[in-house]
C-alpha cells in the first residue's frame, strides 16, 4: 500500500523540519510548503491524504485555505488539522466553520500530533472504502445493465462477453475506481481452451495468449473460490506456487483478486492499493452474471434446437404422402430467408421464417395420399379437398405465439397478390408478408421439381416463368416487392437448390 502523503503548511522552516522529523521515521511521506498559494498548487498536482495547516500564514491565512479546499468537490474530503497558537473560542468556531476536522495548539506535543493524524487517516481510509464500495456498486449496476440490454440467448458469444468483462475491469467508467494493471483469464468456450493476459495499452485493452498448461493444477487446494490477496500474503508458503505460476504468464504479481473454479479462472492483478473484499465482490458478481447468462443461453439454445427438430419432424411427416421429398421443405425455408433478407427484414424475422416456413404444407397430413400422388388431373371435388390443406395446417399449428408465423404461412401461402388464390381469396396487403414470401419460394421450388403435369425446369426457366409468366404462373400473382427481392437475389436460389437437392 502506498505511504500516506501529508502536506505540512507553515511559514517557519523550523516547524516544517520538526513535522518532517516526527512523521518520516513513521513511514509517512511529508511534503512541506511555506505559504497558502504553494499549498493549493500542491493539492492540485499530487495526491494528498492529510493536511497539517498553520493558521497564521502570510497573504492567505489557514482559515481561507481550508475554506477554499472544503468548497471544492475534489478536495473537500482531505482531512485538515489546523495548527494554531490562537486559543480563543471565536477562532475555534471560525475553524469549524471553515471545515477543519481537528485542531492542535502550539506548542504541540509530537505524540498528540501522531495520534490525531493516525485517527484521521483511519477515518479517511474507512471513508474511502465506503466511497469505493459505492463506486463499485454503481459500476457493477451499469455494466450489468449493459450486458442484459439487448441480451439474445440464441446469439450469446461467451468469449466476447469475457473480453467485455476484462475491458470494464481494466478501464472502469467511474474515475474514482482504481483498476488493476492486468487480468489473467482461463476458460473453455465450446471445448476450446482460452488462456489470455489482458493489459491496458493507452485507451485499448489487448489480450495476449499463453500456454494452457501453465494454469493446470496451479490453484492451491482448500482455498475459497473467490478472494483477494495482497503482496505480503502472496509470500506465504501455500501461495508461493500460485505466485510462481502467475509470474510465468508474464504478469507482475501484486495485490490481486481471484475467482477460480473448474471452468473459469479470473485473476485481476496489480491493484494500486491493497485489494479488498469490495474488489473481490465486483469480480465475483460480474463473473457470476456472465456465467448465468451463458448457462441460460445454453439452455435456451437447447430448447430452440428441440423446437426446430420438432418443426422439421412435423414438416417431414406432412411430406411423407406427397410427391415432394423432405428436402423440399428445407429449401423453401432457405429461399424464404433469402427473400426476407433481400427485403431488408430484421434478423429475427429472417431466422424465424427460415425455421417456420418448412411447415407451410403441414395440413397435407389430412389430405388423402391418393389425391396427393394422383398422376392424372384432379377432379373438381378432389381439387376442393386439396385446397383445404391450408386451413388444416392452421388448425394443426394452433394459436401459440411461438408458432404464429408458421400458422400465417400455412394459411396464406396459396393466396395471390391479385386475389385469385385460396383458401380466403385475400388480395394485396391483406396477405401477411410471410405468406407473400413463401408463396414465391414454394412456387420456385415447384418449378424446379418434376410434377405429374410438368418436367423439372432449370434455374433460368424457373426465373423466367416467375418474372415474366407462362400463362399458368404470372407476375401479378406475387407482391411486386417480393418479386423484386427475388430478382435481386435469384442467383442464390440455384445454389440452395443444388446444395439441398434430392440427388
Amino acid at each position: 500500500m502506498a505511504k500516506a502523503r501529508i502536506l505540512s503548511v507553515d511559514d517557519e522552516a523550523a516547524n516544517l523540519a520538526l513535522i518532517d522529523a516526527i512523521l518520516t521515521p513513521l513511514g509517512y511521506e511529508v511534503v512541506g510548503v511555506a505559504n497558502g498559494k504553494d499549498a493549493l498548487e500542491t493539492v492540485a498536482k499530487t495526491r494528498i491524504d492529510l493536511i497539517l495547516l498553520d493558521v497564521m500564514l502570510p497573504t492567505v491565512d489557514g482559515f481561507e485555505i481550508c475554506t477554499s479546499l472544503k468548497s471544492d468537490e475534489l478536495y473537500r474530503k482531505i482531512p485538515v488539522i489546523l495548527i494554531t497558537s490562537l486559543n480563543a473560542k471565536e477562532d475555534r468556531i471560525r475553524g469549524i466553520a471553515a471545515g477543519a476536522e481537528d485542531f492542535i495548539s502550539k506548542p504541540f506535543n509530537h505524540l498528540e500530533v501522531i495520534a490525531r493524524i493516525e485517527m484521521l487517516l483511519k477515518v479517511r481510509g474507512l471513508d474511502l472504502q465506503v466511497e469505493n464500495a459505492y463506486a463499485n456498486m454503481r459500476e457493477l449496476t451499469s455494466f450489468s445493465k449493459q450486458l442484459i440490454h439487448g441480451y439474445d440467448p440464441l446469439d450469446f458469444d461467451f468469449s466476447a462477453h469475457v473480453a467485455k468483462l476484462t475491458s470494464r475491469l481494466l478501464v472502469p467508467e467511474s474515475a474514482s475506481i482504481k483498476p488493476p494493471k492486468e487480468i489473467v483469464i482461463s476458460f473453455k468456450d465450446r471445448e476450446t481452451a482460452n488462456n489470455l493476459v489482458y493489459r491496458r495499452q493507452g485507451a485499448d485493452v489487448i489480450g495476449t495468449k499463453f500456454s494452457s498448461s501453465l494454469l493446470h493444477g496451479f490453484f492451491p487446494r482448500g482455498k475459497p473460490p473467490i478472494g483477494f490477496l495482497n503482496t505480503l500474503e502472496l509470500e506465504e508458503p501455500s501461495w508461493r506456487p500460485f505466485k510462481k505460476t502467475l509470474t510465468q504468464t508474464g504478469v507482475e504479481v501484486s495485490n490481486l483478486v481471484y475467482y477460480h473454479d473448474e471452468d473459469f479462472t479470473v485473476i485481476a492483478v496489480g491493484y494500486p492499493d491493497d485489494a479488498t473484499s469490495h474488489n473481490a465482490a465486483v469480480v465475483d458478481n460480474l463473473v457470476l452474471l456472465i456465467m448465468f447468462l451463458n448457462s441460460l443461453s445454453r439452455q435456451v439454445r437447447e430448447t430452440e434446437a428441440a423446437f426446430i427438430y420438432t418443426i422439421n419432424a412435423l414438416s417431414r411427416a406432412a411430406e411423407v404422402n406427397d410427391e415432394d421429398t423432405g428436402n423440399h421443405i428445407l429449401r423453401v425455408g432457405e429461399y424464404a430467408a433469402v427473400i426476407a433478407e433481400s427485403l431488408g427484414s430484421p434478423k429475427p424475422f429472417v431466422e424465424a421464417i427460415r425455421v417456420q416456413a418448412p411447415m407451410h404444407d403441414v395440413g397435407k397430413i389430412h389430405t388423402s395420399p391418393a389425391i396427393l400422388k394422383k398422376p392424372a388431373p384432379l377432379t373438381p371435388a378432389e381439387a376442393a379437398i386439396m385446397k383445404e390443406h391450408p386451413m388444416h395446417g392452421a388448425r394443426i399449428l394452433g394459436d401459440h405465439p411461438r408458432l404464429a408465423l408458421a400458422r400465417n404461412i400455412a394459411l396464406s401461402h396459396h393466396e395471390r397478390w391479385d386475389g385469385s388464390g385460396y383458401p380466403q381469396g385475400l388480395k394485396g396487403e391483406q396477405i401477411p408478408m410471410e405468406g407473400r414470401i413463401v408463396t414465391l419460394a414454394d412456387q420456385y421450388d415447384a418449378l424446379r421439381n418434376k410434377r405429374v403435369y410438368k418436367p423439372p425446369f432449370d434455374h433460368s426457366t424457373a426465373c423466367s416463368i416467375l418474372l415474366e409468366g407462362d400463362g399458368r404462373t404470372e407476375p401479378k400473382h406475387f407482391d411486386p416487392k417480393v418479386l423484386s427481392a427475388f430478382r435481386n437475389s435469384s442467383n442464390k436460389f440455384d445454389g440452395i437448390f443444388h446444395q439441398l437437392g434430392d440427388f
